[in-house]
């Protein structure tokens, strides 16, 4: 099993120890989802909810080498080039009705938001290392002057 939410929010100095254990006694008796938990009865907020899930699918996602990886070329109208730079995400292929889309480790939240209120199919992702996503955005969606540089100060 991964990591839980629980303790990456401790990790983080989001909650402590008791809450987390006040949060799992909540949680057996009005069984919710353990963030919806945290930001209601300890205010931790939703953008650190969302890093720390995140963070936790990133350990059982699939990893990919984006190099040489054939992309299906309509997907890549799927979004345009301001949006792919933006939010750090390659659409790839369709898979049992299911669009891939590739994003870096430090990409997920925001790639993952931004598919929920764009991406009109269900989305399945797939990582990638930051130079790899560099790559592909610069191969897929050229823009004059964008660099892996511009690409790390939105990941901050």
């Amino acid at each position: 099993m991964g990591v839980r939410l629980g303790d990456l929010l401790i990790k983080r100095g989001a909650i402590t120890e008791e809450q987390r254990e006040s949060i799992l006694e909540h949680q057996r008796r009005h069984p919710r989802p353990f963030g919806l938990l945290a930001e209601q009865l300890f205010g931790v907020s939703p953008r650190t909810v969302e890093q720390a899930w995140a963070e936790q699918f990133a350990e059982v996602a699939d990893w990919v080498e984006l190099d040489g990886l054939d992309t299906v070329p309509d997907v890549l109208d799927l979004i345009d080039r301001r949006q792919a730079w933006q939010f750090g995400v390659v659409p790839l292929y369709f898979d049992s009705g299911e669009l891939a889309m590739a994003t870096s480790k430090q990409h997920l939240a925001r790639a993952m938001r931004f598919a929920g209120w764009r991406i009109e199919y269900p989305c399945r992702f797939v990582l990638c290392s930051s130079e790899d996503l560099h790559n592909a955005l610069s191969e897929r969606y050229p823009m004059a002057g964008i660099d892996a540089e511009f690409l790390e100060i939105l990941s901050g």
